[in-house]
């Protein structure tokens, strides 16, 4: 099995009735028509709530201690409240820790989508301080692609997987989050073994707010004006996607998004929730000095056959950074109308 990571550039550190028998769709949502992608965006993403990424022993004085492992804390909870106040920034839990005096603090987490109660007592460091042992997240920033705006329902769809923690994997709750637009400045070029990245810098103009973190995508709410100038172009019917040459709308430097030739290798998915649909290799010259091929930052990238959008580039293969994994159009839509 070919390695591959998710390519969104990170700094920081629903369930669908599947129906493998027919990927069409529905008399409804034929010669559905969307504003085209291919745009760089940043986002700022703020979690509901703080999500544990790794519980560590430290020691006391006397021995390793982890009073959050004790306490019934795992990686992947995402702690609610603290002492029946919401929480919102690793400030909010630092403070409730130090300020405790070695009381037990109640917690509320989140786990598998279940509200649990669990008490932790936080223990003083060979410093004086009291600690958890748990590292928490809450938020993260990076740059990624716009797939397409839809004018009729008013949303746009980028990225073609969700925003996901980078130690864990876990898919971030979402609490707000706006997309600003992004500057590319630099590439660092893909290389086998190792996946490059788009490299820039955020504007102060606003593209809109997300509404929705989900595995096939992120959705929001654009702002006025910012989808006039993309062209229009109607979603692909999942059988309508073949092996063969395809074209991608991606950018690899300033505002501006270019066209690259690819080419479909493989159809492999016709689950509705996965993100592999299929198979996408970089056949653009261009593209594959530049960038080695697929980079980080480029999930959400369009792409673009026989004249109408097939899907979004999601993975890069790390073994081989020509290639890697795109989402059906198709999915993404019926994904943020489930």
């Amino acid at each position: 099995m070919k390695k591959f990571v998710k390519i969104l550039t990170v700094a920081l550190c629903a369930v669908l009735l599947i129906n493998l028998s027919s990927g069409r769709f529905s008399a409804a949502e034929k010669n559905k028509t969307v504003r085209l992608g291919g745009q760089p965006f940043g986002v700022r993403f703020y979690n509901d709530g703080l999500i544990v990424v790794e519980l560590e022993d430290f020691f006391d004085g006397s021995r390793f201690v982890c009073p959050a492992a004790d306490g019934g804390m795992k990686v992947n909870d995402i702690i609610k409240e603290v002492n029946r106040s919401p929480v919102k920034t690793n400030e909010d839990l630092k403070n409730a820790a130090e300020s405790c005096g070695g009381k037990p603090i109640a917690f509320v987490i989140e786990r598998n989508g279940e509200r649990k109660d669990i008490t932790v007592t936080p223990v003083k460091n060979t410093a004086g301080v009291y600690l958890l042992g748990a590292w928490i997240r809450d938020s993260c920033a990076g740059i990624g692609t716009i797939s397409f705006y839809d004018e009729e329902e008013n949303y746009f769809a980028a990225l073609g997987h969700g925003i996901c923690d980078n130690d864990t994997g876990a898919l971030l709750p979402l609490g707000s989050a706006e997309i600003v637009r992004a500057n590319i400045s630099s590439v660092t070029k893909s290389v086998d073994g190792k996946a490059g990245s788009l490299n820039g810098y955020f504007s102060a103009e606003t593209v809109g707010r997300l509404t929705k973190n989900s595995p096939l995508g992120i959705f929001g709410e654009p702002e006025d004006g910012c989808i006039a100038d993309s062209p229009t172009i109607e979603i692909a019917d999942f059988d309508e996607i073949k092996k063969g040459e395809a074209l991608v709308y991606t950018t690899i430097d300033g505002t501006d998004e270019g066209c690259y030739t690819a080419e479909i290798t493989k159809i492999c998915s016709r689950d509705k929730n996965s993100n592999e649909s299929f198979v996408i290799k970089i056949t653009d010259n261009e593209l594959l000095e530049s960038c080695g091929g697929i980079v980080q930052g480029m999930s959400g990238s369009p792409i673009v056959q026989n004249g109408k959008l097939v899907g979004a580039v999601t993975h890069v293969f790390v073994n081989n950074t020509a290639e890697g994994y795109g989402v059906a159009a198709q999915y993404m839509v019926s994904n943020y109308e489930g």
